[in-house]
């Protein structure tokens, strides 16, 4: 059995958001509502879909994901138009709000609109009142499998055509190409939805073209339904232990279908590894890691000799978050001064090259150990 990875709570705790955009129709509500149904977390929820934000609150309203009473503080709608163009507005202090009772949650969800340009709204959490409070710990873009299959970037154009008209906030008038690689490039993980409706050859046509409009280690993971796995998305886990995320993880992509799509190899790797790095040095050798490997989740800690407090490590693909939180060393025994301890999720992963990758950077080297 391996050790789970501890939960910190010496210090008040910065919290987790996940950003979810796509076009209109793509699939984002049936994620997120998949999400808030299974992920057992104390979960808010920011809902940007303009023209249709009714709908969409109303789906996530009866879903069941919070007692009824807390529904009006941790499901906010905001139709007042495209986020990127009303951050100052509408969506900043509807962040301060929700971090009023940050005690009481998990993490953040954010269901932007499909016209929505990511980038601003990632920007916005750099915002002095919440950038201490919050980190980004994903940019979740859902496309539409099918829609793509048939040629277009959209299920529904006139439908996202009738949304750019109904917005008068909106201040960017990309084209809709545009847009799309707007959103695959900040994507750190993309989901091509309704991959159960498409054979195993146009799936896999489908990824070899949207991966050079990506970012480099960036994955692309075929979902149906709106199945996806918590741990590829959100932060942190009420099972962070690897052997149940793996387990979970390899349910989830292996669930319900006869396609060979649904039946990817994903693997896990957790790593022990002893050395002196400092911080700067480390994050270099992880970004490393995911710029040579498919990493889709990579998480776990590292007892830096020169600090108290444990260095903090999360990633999803390209994204890598590092930060000081939680209990002393002196108080976790098992925490040995030089000791990087971590859970990697994706494809293909190759042992020997990420450990030599990780201990080439370091001051000083021990025994590393892989499970």
């Amino acid at each position: 059995m391996i050790d789970t990875i501890p939960a910190m709570t010496s210090m008040p705790k910065r919290l987790p958001v996940t950003v979810v955009t796509g076009f209109l129709g793509a699939g984002k509500t049936t994620v997120l509502r998949h999400l808030l149904q299974s992920s057992g977390q104390r979960l808010a929820v920011v809902v940007n879909e303009f023209g249709e934000v009714g709908i969409d609150g109303d789906l996530l309203r009866a879903c069941g994901f919070c007692p009824e009473e807390e529904l009006d503080g941790r499901l906010v709608e905001l139709a007042n138009g495209c986020l990127c163009c009303t951050v100052q507005d509408d969506f900043l202090p509807t962040m301060e709000r929700l971090l009023q009772r940050a005690d009481h949650l998990d993490g953040i969800v954010v269901e932007t609109s499909g016209l929505a340009l990511p980038e601003p709204l990632v920007a916005a959490f750099g915002w002095p009142s919440i950038r201490a409070r919050t980190r980004v710990h994903a940019v979740v873009t859902v496309v539409d499998g099918q829609a793509l299959a048939a040629g277009h970037v959209v299920g529904d154009p006139a439908a996202l055509e009738a949304q750019r008209q109904a917005d008068p906030s909106l201040d960017h008038l990309d084209a809709i190409e545009d847009l799309f690689d707007d959103q695959l490039q900040a994507a750190d993980l993309v989901l091509i939805s309704r991959a159960d409706c498409l054979p195993e050859a146009t799936l896999q046509a489908l990824r070899s073209s949207l991966a050079p409009r990506c970012r480099t280690g960036t994955a692309l993971v075929p979902v149906a339904g709106g199945v996806v796995d918590p741990a590829l998305l959100l932060g942190d886990l009420a099972k962070p232990a690897a052997d149940a995320e793996s387990g979970a993880i390899s349910r989830q992509l292996d669930h319900d279908h006869d396609h060979d799509h649904s039946h990817v190899l994903m693997e896990s790797l957790v790593l022990n590894l002893n050395a002196s790095w400092q911080q700067d040095q480390l994050e270099r050798a992880l970004n490393t890691v995911l710029s040579q490997q498919t990493v889709i989740r990579l998480k776990g800690w590292y007892a830096s000799p020169a600090k108290q407090r444990l260095l903090q490590i999360q990633a999803v693909g390209p994204r890598l978050n590092c930060w000081y939180e939680g209990a002393t060393q002196r108080d976790q025994r098992e925490h040995r001064s030089g000791q990087l301890r971590l859970v990697v999720l994706g494809f293909g992963l190759e042992q020997m090259p990420l450990e030599r990758t990780l201990l080439q950077l370091a001051d000083g080297v021990g025994n590393p150990s892989v499970t």
